[in-house]
């Protein structure tokens, strides 16, 4: 059997997706699995800087066989354009050359599930209740998914196509031998050490960045060093947190292969809802994640070493606002840093 994943974007989204994939190969070891995802995210993927083929298994690509590079932000800047034609003309013609028998679409979009359709696959799967809910009408077997947790309804997608029920498993990550040595000279001299991460995907989810910086003072009191991660935009965020931590943490500009060699050795990790918290708990960091307006009980640190920071009266709101949600700053820095100490005594 020949399954096409889709899954494009983003960061924390992909990285939930991994565990359904996980089940799907260790139960399907014979499968050929590809991954259609937005370029930007294929290192969570693989290490290869272009796409391959039948490399499942080894380090640098442990859990699909094919990973196809989709560029739709770039087509949707210029839909007309005479460059993203050829561009989606040679997409399709590669996800064609695969002959995929069934596309399983994880995201739910309309997006997504024109893509799946677009891969010329015999038979496209998906939530019945999907987030975009017209993306429904491309798909030939509607799946119900009861979840809460956005893992559990991937795996439950995945387990309704197999009509059998499979056991969540934990996923693999690929290793790129640069981005491990890099780690390497890095950390050297500074283990035990935290990664504090202050960015999101919106202001309203971001815990305020010199209060990250009390929590590296106070950390590195107790012997634990600490390294800012910031994310493409957010130099000002690590700076901030650096200036306030009284020159207890500095900054790294991490790509996402040394992203996850970093987070690969370390011995915490603090940040709120986004991409690099979700990674961490994927790899069984042990992680205080510091929530707001979304909901730790659907997109949370998920079957690790975890604590959870969160007002009772935040309520869910997706709105885009710069501000941090009022519920979330009531979360102190003696919160953090005991959960913080809490997790660490443990491990």
């Amino acid at each position: 059997m020949r399954l096409l994943i889709v899954r494009l974007s983003a960061m924390g989204d992909i990285i939930h997706a991994m565990p359904a994939v996980s089940a799907l190969r260790r139960h399907r070891p014979d499968a050929f699995i590809g991954w259609a995802i937005e370029e930007r995210w294929a290192p969570l993927l693989t290490s290869r800087c272009a796409q391959h083929i039948g490399m499942r298994g080894v380090p640098e690509q442990p859990l699909v066989d094919a990973v196809h590079f989709v560029n739709l932000k770039r087509w949707k800047a210029a839909p007309l354009a005479k460059q993203t034609r050829r561009a989606i003309s040679i997409t399709r013609s590669e996800l064609r050359a695969q002959h995929y028998d069934v596309a399983i679409d994880l995201q739910g979009a309309i997006r997504s599930a024109v893509l799946a359709k677009m891969s010329g696959a015999s038979k496209l799967i998906g939530e019945a209740r999907p987030r975009e809910y017209p993306a429904r009408l491309w798909f030939d077997q509607k799946v119900e998914t009861r979840a809460v947790h956005v893992i559990e309804q991937a795996h439950e997608l995945i387990c309704g196509f197999l009509h059998q029920q499979l056991p969540i498993v934990s996923t693999e990550f690929p290793r790129d031998p640069a981005a491990e040595q890099w780690a390497e000279d890095l950390i050297r001299g500074h283990m035990p050490f935290a990664i504090l991460n202050p960015g999101a995907g919106w202001g309203a989810k971001c815990w305020p960045a010199e209060r990250y910086g009390m929590v590296a003072s106070i950390l590195k009191k107790n012997g634990i060093t600490s390294f800012v991660n910031v994310g493409p935009g957010e130099f000002h965020l690590g700076a901030e947190v650096a200036a306030r931590s009284a020159g207890a943490t500095s900054v790294v500009e991490c790509s996402i292969p040394q992203l996850i060699a970093l987070t690969r050795r370390a011995a915490l990790f603090i940040g709120g809802d986004t991409g690099p918290v979700h990674l961490a708990s994927a790899l069984q960091i042990p992680v205080v994640a510091i929530f707001g307006p979304t909901d730790p009980r659907r997109n949370g640190p998920f079957n690790s070493p975890n604590v959870v920071l969160r007002h009772p009266e935040s309520k869910r709101d997706h709105s885009r606002r710069p501000e941090p949600e009022q519920g979330l700053l009531t979360i102190t820095v003696d919160e953090v840093v005991e959960a913080s100490l809490q997790l660490l005594a443990r491990k």
